[in-house]
């Protein structure tokens, strides 16, 4: 018995579609997996021959699996129980907003994304926008680090450009986790911040609830060995100086460090400094105090004026770089070694005197980094200016008040720059960047600072201030 039976086209349409994604679902998407995952494999094990640190299990642990163990941790399932009582909430709305915690703190780390995608893009941008160099790294001391420690990077932050360059600095020797703020959680920036093994936090919440979580995702993470790098400062410089440290991070870090057994938690100072930032005019608008902020459109104005204005140098031939980007990488901090010190044992101090050790370990790190930032070209010879901004000076007086300087430096223990081996140059290129910018201003050839720039000035003197004993600091 034969018959015919007659579909309508849309449903014929629809059958057709079915089919092709039963296909692409049964055929094609296995066979994709199968090759993202084998081209991940490989670049792990080519990137796991040159690394000094290796990427630890934990980084590479699929992401939702992380999510439900930092959601059903037994501290975060208590302190959302107490909380839920406290409040008077069901469990059920307060375990709610714990998943929303987790899902928004933990990273997704992806190899291939970071030393291929990320790694590509930090070399490129910091290497078009600035002279990139390593000025020094204590070798020595960063062998001896234990291979199983879990590293963190301590790092002073004077831009939003570190996070590019210490991460391109830093490739050869491990892949970074940073701690970034909510500035970042934009598409589809915030997915390739994911992708790089970065996790996002609220710097200013008051929320005892959210604070747990991340504390508990920090305490997981550093218990698994990940690197990771942070900003003891907890923000921006704002007048150019290096600011008080803030505890949570390093409290999470610490609070049940096993100073006997388990991993070593070791702490490596890294010194940042540049012959300009794009952030320097409205940080050191934001320090003055008192005079109101522009507002968004304010910013994107100004911001196409800058990108436009760079543009039009390029095309007539006439753009430079902005000078000298440098990292120094100081002697790893031992946290074992420091309770030894100290005789303590983090997990049985009252929240008081934990609080106390905390402060002597970020006073401490602030302080290494402090000896480690270099001394570039422009935050020299705006030192030179500051002593007597008022005062006119030819050239050679200039470069001999430089060099005074730089022999100060040097005896006080900085790490003072020095490009092409050639201090006469070094002076040469910090005016040069400091008169173009109109910051300084020559006149029959003699310079002297721009009175209205002199706080810009400063911004970039206070980057070596601390450097300098009292008595030789500018005014």
């Amino acid at each position: 018995m034969t018959g015919h039976v007659t579909l309508p086209t849309w449903a014929l349409a629809a059958l057709l579609l079915l089919a092709a994604l039963g296909a692409v679902d049964r055929l094609l998407v296995p066979g994709a997996r199968w090759f993202v995952r084998r081209r991940v494999t490989i670049v792990l094990e080519e990137i796991g021959k040159r690394l000094h640190l290796e990427i630890r299990p934990f980084a590479l642990t699929k992401r939702q699996v992380l999510v439900d163990r930092l959601v059903y941790d037994p501290k975060v399932l208590e302190s959302a129980w107490e909380y839920a009582r406290e409040k008077g909430v069901p469990r059920e709305i307060v375990m709610s907003d714990v998943r929303k915690y987790a899902a928004e703190i933990v990273p997704a780390f992806n190899a291939y994304v970071y030393f291929r995608v990320g790694y590509w893009l930090a070399r490129r941008a910091a290497r078009a926008l600035y002279r990139v160099r390593t000025g020094f790294t204590d070798e020595e001391g960063l062998s001896r680090v234990d291979p199983k420690a879990s590293v963190v990077f301590a790092m002073n932050h004077r831009s939003n450009m570190d996070y590019i360059l210490v991460a391109y600095l830093a490739a050869t020797r491990t892949a970074l986790s940073y701690a970034v703020g909510e500035w970042a959680r934009i598409w589809p920036l915030q997915t390739l911040v994911r992708s790089m093994g970065a996790y996002f936090i609220r710097r200013d919440s008051r929320n005892p609830l959210y604070r747990v979580v991340l504390e508990r995702y920090v305490a997981m993470a550093t218990e698994g060995g990940v690197v990771q790098a942070i900003y003891p400062e907890g923000g921006l410089t704002k007048d150019g100086a290096l600011r008080p440290p803030r505890l949570g991070l390093l409290d999470y870090m610490t609070r049940s460090f096993d100073p006997s057994a388990g991993r070593d938690i070791v702490f490596i100072p890294v010194g940042i400094n540049y012959d300009r930032t794009f952030e320097d005019r409205s940080q050191v608008l934001a320090s003055a105090g008192g005079i109101p902020r522009p507002g968004i459109a304010a910013v994107a104005s100004t911001s196409l004026r800058f990108v436009l204005r760079n543009l039009s140098l390029m095309l007539r031939g006439r753009w430079h770089r902005f000078g000298y980007a440098c990292v120094n990488f100081g002697s790893p901090l031992s946290m074992r070694a420091f309770c030894r010190e100290r005789g303590i044992d983090p997990r049985a101090l009252s929240r008081e005197d934990r609080f106390r050790e905390v402060e002597a370990l970020a006073a401490a790190l602030m302080g290494a980094v402090g000896k480690v930032i270099p001394v570039l070209p422009v935050p020299l010879v705006a030192t030179v200016f500051l002593r007597e901004p008022a005062v006119r000076r030819s050239e050679l007086e200039l470069k001999a008040e430089a060099l005074r300087l730089i022999g100060e430096l040097e005896r006080a223990g900085a790490h003072v720059y020095i490009p092409r081996a050639d201090q006469d140059y070094a002076v040469t290129v910090g005016l040069r960047m400091l008169t173009l910018r109109k910051l300084v201003a020559e006149s029959d050839g003699l310079y002297a600072a721009v009175p209205g720039e002199v706080p810009l000035l400063s911004y970039y003197a206070n980057s070596i201030r601390h450097l300098l004993s009292e008595d030789i600091r500018p005014c």
